[in-house]
């Protein structure tokens, strides 16, 4: 029975959530995630997004006890994901007459997902909804990272309520704003969570920069991760670069190995990278390394060298996976090497090579493929692919 003051009249209504194993059925949440919600204690009152509905604890009471017998008078839905409205029907029913704020996109998910035709007070872009003191301007941002989703701009405090835009993974243990956190806990899960959910639609982060540019933001306040009050201009820096799809200089070696020859090329080739003065190197099995996190550090670096072993005259199926993810995230702005081993037929690298061909991607020197198990000698061609992939990076980024 919490909640924290954002400004005087603002208060978070969050909640953690430890329980779920896998975020949207997909990522795994090893350090869980928060789901931000905010009430605004005005003339009138409003509620800004929800919650997941199994996350919910004592949801509904903290609001009642913050209103202290006051009704609530609007609910806004930035974003109508359903770990951000799975609390909207529990709302709508408890507090009577309240008003469902959002846009026409917005009210076709509210339809279909709880059949709501009244109390919608729907809102154009660039609308404003004042509350008394607090005025609040609607922003819209498309495909960040769904065709509804805007952000709420509380013009009076520089507030921007900026829905899945500027989240991260990860409770918020004690910590809600970034001046009480370990941010260099939450960066990485912040990448991973940007990379695998939002990476796709970067092009559409850049025109809702583009929208923001020249307004003044004290406080960001998304719906997952820190309410960064002390310093948005960190987040604002790494969604920027993010979503320019630029990248620090290094390496990632992600193989596919059955029996561990392809694995022995991967260490060789990532030895060979180091001797070359890369430091920043990182090695992934992709049977082990769970998806996401390979994507994270594919967007974290400038290089990347892909190995697969044969299997079924085809590449083997989860470095597929893996390929075909990069493709649907439309991964650019990488150089890229490919490498790989068979034993009765090939096809590993023949098939990686058809990925990298139509990818976009850069491609650095020749693909090297081993007959059987390596020894020096078959392993000594990819002493080029290391220097090749080495200069590719210390060279810059491709444009």
């Amino acid at each position: 029975m919490y909640s924290v003051k954002v400004s005087e009249r603002i208060h978070w209504v969050g909640v953690n959530d430890r329980r779920k194993r896998l975020f949207e059925n997909m990522w795994p949440m090893n350090r869980g995630v928060a789901y931000n919600s905010y009430l605004v204690l005005d003339e009138q009152t409003a509620l800004i997004d929800t919650i997941e509905d199994r996350a919910a604890g004592c949801y509904i009471e903290r609001i009642e006890h913050l209103l202290n017998g006051r009704k609530l008078d609007y609910l806004i839905i930035n974003h109508m994901e359903p770990d951000h409205s799975g609390e909207v029907a529990e709302i709508v029913k408890h507090f009577k007459g309240v008003k469902i704020v959002g846009n026409k996109q917005t009210f076709k998910m509210v339809e279909a997902y709880w059949g709501f035709k009244e109390n919608l007070h729907e809102v154009s872009d660039g609308d404003t909804l004042s509350l008394g003191h607090h005025n609040l301007k609607f922003v819209f941002t498309p495909w960040v990272h769904w065709p509804e989703t805007m952000m709420t701009y509380d013009t009076t405090e520089q507030i921007l309520f900026s829905a899945d835009a500027f989240g991260s993974f990860g409770t918020l243990d004690g910590g809600i704003f970034d001046d009480e956190v370990n941010f260099g806990v939450f960066e990485d899960e912040m990448r991973r969570y940007y990379s695998n959910i939002v990476g796709k639609y970067s092009n559409m982060v850049q025109k809702a920069f583009a929208k923001l540019s020249g307004v003044p933001v004290k406080i960001i306040a998304p719906t997952h991760g820190p309410v960064w009050r002390s310093n948005p201009k960190t987040v604002l820096g790494l969604y920027d670069k993010w979503s320019r799809l630029e990248a620090d200089p290094g390496v990632v070696v992600v193989f596919a190995s059955m029996y561990g020859n392809t694995e022995m090329m991967a260490d060789y080739l990532a030895r060979r990278i180091s001797e070359q003065g890369i430091r920043n190197i990182r090695v992934h099995d992709v049977s082990r390394t769970h998806i996401s996190n390979i994507i994270s550090d594919v967007w974290k670096f400038s290089g990347l060298v892909l190995g697969s072993c044969a299997y079924n005259g085809y590449m083997f199926p989860k470095m597929e996976y893996l390929c075909q993810e990069l493709e649907h995230l439309a991964l650019k702005r990488r150089h890229i090497g490919l490498f790989g081993s068979y034993s009765w037929n090939g096809g590993g690298v023949r098939n990686l090579l058809k990925y990298a061909e139509g990818s976009g991607l850069n491609m650095v020197g020749q693909q090297v493929e081993i007959h059987g198990k390596p020894n020096l000698a078959k392993l000594q061609p990819l002493d080029a692919l290391a220097v090749e992939i080495a200069n590719a990076v210390k060279a810059g980024q491709p444009q």
